[in-house]
C-alpha cells in the first residue's frame, strides 16, 4: 500500500491522483529496467543456457519497451512541473522525494505491494499472460530481493 505525505498546508498545490501515478510509475519502471537489464547481462555470462541469445533477446525487448515508457512517463513528470529528488529503499519498501509545483512531497511503497506490481508489470512486458504463472508467491519475493 502506499502512503503519500505532502508538506505543504495548500491544498491547491497537492499532488493530484494521476501525478501520483506518474511517481509511482517512474519508481517501477526504474526498478523493472535495471532488472531486465541485469538479467540480461547474467544470462550472456552463466553460460548455463544452450541458446542464451534467445532469452537474451526476450529480456532485452523488455527493458526496451521499459525504456520507452520511462522516457514518456519522464515527459509527464515535466509537464506537470514534478520531479523526482530522491528515491531511496529499505527493509520496508521504497520512498520518493519530489517535488510538485515546487512543493515536497513524498510517496512510500511497502515491498510486497511493490514486488507485485513489479511482477505484473514485467509480464506483461514480457508478452506473458498473468494468469498462468507458474512460480510460486514465495519464489517470488525471492527473485525479486534485490538491491539497485
Amino acid at each position: 500500500m502506499a502512503t503519500t505525505k505532502i508538506s505543504t498546508q495548500d491544498t491547491a498545490q497537492d499532488i493530484t491522483p494521476e501525478e501520483l501515478s506518474l511517481v509511482r510509475s517512474y519508481l517501477l519502471l526504474t526498478f523493472i529496467h535495471k532488472v531486465f537489464e541485469r538479467d540480461c547481462r547474467v544470462i550472456g555470462k552463466s553460460g548455463l543456457f544452450k541458446t542464451p541469445q534467445l532469452y537474451m533477446e526476450l529480456v532485452s525487448t523488455g527493458a526496451k519497451k521499459t525504456s520507452l515508457m520511462l522516457q514518456e512517463v519522464k515527459r509527464e513528470l515535466d509537464l506537470h512541473d514534478l520531479r523526482i529528488t530522491t528515491i531511496r529503499q529499505d527493509v520496508h519498501g521504497v520512498e520518493a522525494r519530489y517535488n510538485c509545483r515546487d512543493y515536497p512531497g513524498e510517496l512510500n511503497v511497502l515491498w510486497p505491494g511493490f514486488r507485485r506490481e513489479m511482477m505484473l508489470r514485467m509480464r506483461a512486458y514480457l508478452g506473458l499472460a498473468n494468469e498462468f504463472s507458474v512460480i510460486t508467491r514465495e519464489e517470488h519475493v525471492e527473485q525479486l530481493a534485490m538491491t539497485l
